[in-house]
């Protein structure tokens, strides 16, 4: 079930505990510290899904979904924001934007795991 995950997060601890669990769940991972990295990444790498902090230095989750959205060639690219804000009103504005889910840190894996399998489709062969 290899599928091809950018994550974007400016704390390192974080963004490599994660790209971990995806690696050790079969993904293959890449990884940006900020918004303006992910952009060059997304062009190079083309994901399946981008996991995506919202609070980051340079250009934040909603300024990388903005270029996204306005980008024909990554618009198609589902983004899920994961972010210690609980608020409401962050929660609903990032899916207003286009975000598919938001999921708050920190979250816990069994959820992710389940999210993975509800956004990333079986490849051809796969079973499900």
């Amino acid at each position: 079930m290899s599928h091809r995950i950018l994550v974007v997060d400016d704390e390192a601890p974080i963004r490599e505990n994660l790209c971990r669990f995806l690696r050790l769940e079969g993904h293959a991972v890449d990884e940006a510290a900020d918004g303006l990295q992910a952009l060059d990444k997304l062009r190079l790498c083309a994901p399946d899904l981008v996991l995506c902090d919202v609070m980051m230095p340079h250009c934040n989750g909603f300024e990388l979904l903005a270029a996204m959205q306005a980008d024909g060639s990554l618009k198609h690219i589902p983004l899920v924001f994961l972010s210690a804000s609980a608020e409401p009103e962050k929660l609903q504005e990032g899916l207003a934007m286009g975000a598919r889910q938001y999921v708050t840190k920190p979250f816990n894996l069994q959820r992710l795991r389940d999210l993975l399998t509800e956004l990333l489709p079986a490849k051809p062969g796969e079973r499900t």
